[in-house]
């Protein structure tokens, strides 16, 4: 018989790997969400060449200074705007980090719409950001924006022809939380799934041409998440008007006095 010693070290290699294979899901799931998106990244980069190629055409007809202080303000706006997306997209896919940080949620969200605002667009789903607070959360920011990404990706798919979504940051009325909500105009989910939809590979949805989606990973993997940081993830829907997700985190403050509890 194996001794408690053995036994215990094989407890805790199992541990190690089982911790390994969620680092690989959660980086897959990160990997997947940038995969979603990369068409319409793509096509907003062709916009920036072009607005560059032809403001640069502009300064070399025209001699003028002022249509060259013209050409050089756009070509420099499109400079900035591709500089922000490929920042956003770097920071992105490369962090792994457990840090947590305290952050404004509004941020999160900021960065999270420079890599999603043209896919939106070529979708046809507009979008409304209320920033109704600006609460402060101690988080991973890496797995926060991740989360954050993979609702709208979600709300996105949701809307085949096209419709609204709503992001909405706030505080908490007992004012210990900070909220982040994500609501569509989608078709919504039937009560009877709705329980179902946490649970590892239980989805709603089919893979899309692109094979992507309909892993049924995504949402547990928000979940998970969500709990690690002491939060809580809620959902509501109404088959016919739509979906919201919201994510509740503890503020700062309050995450700092559950720690000390």
């Amino acid at each position: 018989m194996r001794s408690h010693d053995e036994l215990t070290q094989q407890v805790e290699s199992l541990q190690r790997q089982i911790e390994d294979l969620q680092a690989q899901l959660m980086q897959a799931q990160k990997m997947s969400s940038v995969g979603q998106m990369a068409a319409s990244i793509t096509h907003e980069f062709n916009n920036i060449l072009t607005t560059t190629i032809n403001y640069a055409k502009m300064g070399l007809r025209h001699k003028d200074p002022e249509t060259r202080d013209k050409a050089f303000n756009r070509i420099l706006s499109a400079g900035q705007r591709a500089a922000r997306i490929t920042t956003g997209m770097l920071a992105y896919a490369r962090s792994k980090g457990v840090r947590r940080e305290e952050i404004d949620l509004s941020q999160i969200v900021s960065d999270v719409l420079i890599l999603c605002e043209k896919d939106l667009q070529m979708n046809r789903v507009k979008l409304q950001t209320d920033i109704l607070g600006h609460p402060v959360c101690e988080v991973n920011i890496s797995h926060l924006q991740q989360v954050l990404l993979n609702l709208i990706v979600n709300a996105r798919q949701a809307m085949e022809g096209g419709g609204m979504l709503y992001v909405t940051v706030r505080s908490s009325e007992d004012g210990t939380m900070g909220e982040l909500e994500v609501r569509d105009t989608g078709p919504g989910i039937p009560s009877d799934k709705l329980p179902k939809i946490f649970k590892p590979f239980f989805t709603t949805k089919e893979a899309d041409k692109n094979g992507q989606g309909g892993t049924g990973l995504g949402l547990a993997f928000c979940r998970e998440v969500i709990e690690s940081h002491k939060g809580k993830m809620r959902v509501a829907s109404t088959v016919g008007q739509g979906t919201s997700f919201t994510l509740m985190l503890p503020l700062a403050a309050a995450a700092e006095s559950r720690k000390s509890a």
